[in-house]
């Protein structure tokens, strides 16, 4: 009796194994499918990820490299007299940014190519590039047997690369880069920069690809033996809810991503539109100074130009970079005279409105013993502008007096940097201090302008940020019986 409800039962489930075992065996098969084109894909994506980063890597290496010679360059010729010292100073300079470069592991060849008709000049030392730049073509060292490779590669695209004007990349099969980045100083092609970068990652694509077959193959072990257990009471469920939460998670990364990107496009797109606000009115004075140019007035209307068209040039600068690189703001080729900066401000920029007599006065005390600081001038005059713009701004309907002074501690070897005025102060609220010390005047888009502007709030959180990045300390407090004073603690 117990026997033939035995066999009655084995013969019950008889048909349910067999549907079982052919449900693991699809998915067996199922899963190895799954792992094999999964495991090709990693293997494509892995070695086109690689491949575009390290050319990805190695043109921004060689456009940085070039950039930082072009600005030292545009430093360095207009000075037209140079003592030995500073030759030797500038010398070295050049060799700095050569040779940083040749440190880089994957970095086999750096240098300079010069092309002059059917000659080819190669510049791959400070010496012979400050030697070119004087016209000492003398005393320039002949090209030598490994820059031969790069002057045939030049010579075979030099038509494409002068066309462009844009970074030129040829690929080895040895996977060398040789990188050409136009060389146009004071925007003039005058060469390129030849790089040879051979980046290897390899390592990294390879140990990624064993982990990723290790890691799938337990994985693919367990969820099998784990489907024969488990089958009938959570497969299903198990992958709705692994779906479901994938789909989630992928929404709100997108919804993240977008977000950020759009925060970060607003801000930029906000700060552009204050400092194109300036140029606009640089741009003015320039046109203005052009009219009344006559032979009695045109050294001084030129140097006074030539400031302007390059402060206009720092702004167009600003725009290529959400974060531009510190070498551009602070290096030892910039030699900076503080009273000089502020004092063409004053006189040509706020000096010439035609109303300024009736809005505001401005009062100099500038201390003459203050030395020369290694900041870009027209990174300084982004900080003391808007902060000089933001007494005339925040006094409306009153005529205010606005005092600059300079300060040097000579037994601190720093300079003191004041900004005030007489009218109605900060508002108290925002000179409280956040989680992080920083006070809320330096906050991004924090007004006490009421109007619809959108983009005002900009002045004193410009003036906090590139003044953080000099390394200089910036403050702002009010004055008694009224009137507020920025700050600025300048080391030398």
């Amino acid at each position: 009796m117990l026997i033939d409800n035995f066999l009655r039962k084995l013969k019950r489930y008889h048909f349910e194994l067999r549907h079982i075992t052919l449900l693991l065996t699809v998915l067996i098969i199922f899963q190895l499918v799954l792992y094999i084109s999964q495991n090709k894909s990693l293997h494509e994506f892995l070695d086109k990820t690689q491949n575009w980063y390290q050319q990805d890597s190695a043109e921004r290496l060689a456009n940085l490299t070039t950039t930082s010679l072009e600005l030292l360059v545009e430093n360095v010729l207009h000075i037209k007299q140079l003592t030995e010292y500073e030759e030797k100073k500038i010398i070295q300079s050049f060799n700095i940014i050569f040779s940083q470069q040749l440190l880089q592991k994957n970095v086999n060849n750096i240098f300079i190519i010069i092309p002059n008709g059917n000659k080819i000049t190669v510049l791959g030392n400070g010496s012979d590039f400050y030697n070119f730049l004087r016209e000492r073509t003398e005393q320039i060292s002949q090209a030598g047997s490994q820059h031969l490779n790069a002057i045939k590669l030049y010579k075979e695209n030099s038509a494409a690369i002068r066309a462009r004007e844009q970074v030129f990349t040829l690929v080895s099969d040895e996977q060398s880069f040789h990188i050409f980045v136009p060389f146009v100083p004071n925007g003039e092609f005058i060469g390129v920069l030849y790089m040879e970068n051979k980046p290897n990652l390899s390592f990294i694509t390879e140990e990624i690809k064993q982990s990723y077959d290790s890691a799938s193959l337990i994985y693919s072990s367990l969820i099998l033996l784990g489907l024969i257990a488990v089958y009938f009471i959570s497969s299903h469920t198990v992958k709705e809810r692994n779906k479901s939460q994938k789909q989630l998670f992928d929404e709100k990364s997108k919804h993240i991503k977008e977000e950020i990107e759009h925060e970060k496009e607003s801000l930029f797109t906000k700060r552009i539109y204050h400092t194109h606000h300036k140029a606009e009115k640089v741009m003015g004075f320039i046109k203005e100074d052009l009219r009344k140019l006559t032979p009695e007035n045109s050294e001084e209307i030129k140097t006074r130009v030539s400031k302007y068209a390059s402060f206009i040039s720092r702004v167009i600068y600003d725009m290529k970079w959400y974060d531009p690189p510190v070498n551009t703001i602070r290096n030892t080729a910039f030699k900076t005279n503080i009273n000089s900066v502020i004092d063409f401000i004053v006189k040509y920029i706020f000096l010439r409105i035609s109303s300024q007599s009736e809005m505001f006065e401005v009062n100099m005390e500038l201390d003459d013993s203050v030395p020369v600081v290694f900041i870009n001038e027209f990174v300084i005059w982004e900080i003391i502008e808007p902060l000089i713009q933001n007494s005339i701004d925040h006094s409306p309907g009153i005529k205010v007096n606005i005092s600059i002074s300079t300060k040097y501690f000579k037994e601190l070897n720093l300079t003191k940097l004041k900004i005030s005025d007489d009218g109605k102060g900060i508002n108290e609220s925002l000179l409280e201090k956040d989680e992080f010390g920083i006070k809320k005047i330096f906050h991004e888009n924090i007004s006490t302008v009421t109007d619809s502007d959108d983009n005002r709030g900009y002045g004193a959180y410009i003036a906090y940020e590139i003044s953080k990045r000099c390394g200089w300390f910036i403050d702002a407090h009010n004055l008694t019986p009224k009137g507020c004073v920025f700050e600025l603690t300048i080391p030398n």
